[in-house]
């Protein structure tokens, strides 16, 4: 089987709250809709169906791309131990987000932060314009400081990756200003975060949550930033376009890893 012919299996965390699966569904719809003809399946950490290990058994030769932002537990651990535990041995993409060498997992963050793909940019502007933000106005961007609300995790390399794609996007765009706040674990919350910016001077503020699907932390955002009084709001990622393009990009990309890594060991 060539490479662009494996199946693409998306592993999502999963929710009890359905707008998550909802979501999920209109990542693989745009997925196919880019690329017809790829067989896409799904599979799911928790709560949804079906699981990883009643999918990946009957798809011994498809490259599996998490549905992550940050290459965290559930990429470094969760997902792996699925696999194994399902017997299936797949290559696995690398997360949507921003990542460090696969190789360096258990090292400190150190040196440069890793650079977001601009597609995870322009999802975040999209996701902007839609609540109603001029970003394409240079005015409205330097006068506007945004909340980069994520999930929060214990991981350091989880939170550098989050700190690199706010630094990447306030560098490219000219915000006034971007603040990373979380929904959970420590760091920040989004109120903090707002109250930063705009005693730097930004004269509007949005928040824009780092999250792929709805759920209980996006509802908590989104509790926070009226509490903070911003200005917008938008939604989640979502099954933006430029979602459904990255996980292409993943899942090619991992495609050339295994076809490169035979003729590798070959030639050791």
């Amino acid at each position: 089987m060539s490479a662009p012919d494996r199946p693409l299996l998306l592993i999502a965390h999963g929710s009890r709250d359905p707008r998550h699966a909802a979501t999920v569904a209109g990542v693989v719809e745009q997925v196919r809709a880019l690329r017809p003809g790829l067989e896409v399946a799904t599979a799911y950490l928790d709560h949804c169906a079906p699981r990883i290990p009643q999918v990946a058994g009957r798809l011994p030769a498809a490259v599996a791309v998490p549905l992550l932002l940050n290459r965290a537990f559930h990429a470094k651990h969760d997902i792996p131990a699925a696999l194994r535990a399902a017997g299936a041995d797949l290559p696995v993409a690398d997360v949507l987000g921003p990542a460090r060498p696969r190789v360096a997992d258990a090292a400190p963050a150190t040196g440069p932060l890793p650079v977001p793909s601009p597609l995870l940019l322009a999802a975040l502007d999209r996701r902007l314009a839609g609540a109603g933000l001029a970003v394409g106005s240079p005015t409205v961007r330097a006068r506007t400081g945004v909340v980069l609300a994520a999930a929060g995790s214990s991981d350091p390399a989880a939170d550098a990756a989050t700190r690199a794609v706010a630094a990447e996007w306030r560098r490219t765009r000219g915000w006034a200003g971007i603040e990373v706040a979380y929904a959970s674990a420590g760091g920040p919350r989004v109120p903090a975060a707002a109250a930063e910016l705009r005693a730097a001077g930004a004269r509007r503020v949005a928040v824009a949550p780092y999250l792929l699907a709805p759920g209980l932390l996006p509802d908590r955002i989104a509790d926070a930033a009226a509490e903070a009084e911003a200005d917008v709001l938008a939604e989640v990622l979502g099954a933006a376009p430029e979602i459904a393009r990255l996980v292409l990009r993943r899942y090619l990309g991992a495609c050339r890893e295994a076809v490169a890594a035979p003729a590798l060991s070959a030639s050791a």
